[in-house]
């Protein structure tokens, strides 16, 4: 996690935002902690700072897509292209 605020409130909705274009399940880990991707709370609930490392996963349809799309969005700060 490169952010300097890590993922707070605005940062975790634009995750979650891009999570909802996927039919596959994603999920946020840290640290033996799981988060749903597409809930703003559960992804919240990993207070996750700056240099935090995440690990994205996802099952379903389109699981790569959506895990490249969540990777790039963090990789750019939670800037969406």
């Amino acid at each position: 996690m490169s952010n300097d605020l890590g993922i707070h409130l605005r940062a975790a909705g634009v995750l979650v935002r891009v999570a909802e274009h996927f039919q596959s399940e994603i999920w946020v880990r840290r640290e033996g902690m799981s988060a749903n991707g597409k809930s703003i709370m559960s992804v919240l609930s990993l207070a996750a700072a700056k240099g935090t490392e995440l690990l994205i996963e996802a099952e379903g349809p389109d699981a790569q897509e959506a895990v490249d799309a969540i990777t790039e969005l963090i990789s750019n700060r939670f800037e969406v292209k």
